[in-house]
């Protein structure tokens, strides 16, 4: 459990680190969460190893939504006031994304 919270929270740093000293403007989280699928797809890092603690994350999952909801909640009033944006957005992203995963998993399907 320690030595996969070491490389979950070492990625992060890591990614924290390359957005610091690059200024990319991506959060480092994101960075840092390619930088280990990176290194569990070279073979660097093993899925056993995380495993233990994937599971516990996995199975608490509604608990990481909790924050997010809370802080929404502190905003109604801009929610309230932009709606119809926030609601365009949201429908027209998802459908986007719904269109281009399919056609990328078309393309990946035909070529690999």
């Amino acid at each position: 459990m320690i030595r996969a919270l070491s490389i979950i929270f070492g990625f992060l740093a890591l990614g924290e680190g390359v957005v610091y000293f690059t200024g990319i403007k991506l959060p480092g989280s994101i960075i840092g969460m390619g930088l280990l699928f990176a290194a569990l797809q070279a073979g660097w890092v093993k899925t056993a190893w995380l495993q233990q603690m994937v599971d516990v994350l996995m199975g608490n999952l509604a608990l990481f939504l909790v924050p997010p909801c809370v802080a929404v909640m502190s905003y109604l009033d801009v929610v309230g006031r932009d709606f119809l944006s926030i609601f365009t957005a949201t429908i027209v992203s998802t459908f986007l994304v719904l269109f281009v995963s399919g056609k990328v998993h078309e393309l990946v399907r035909r070529y690999w």
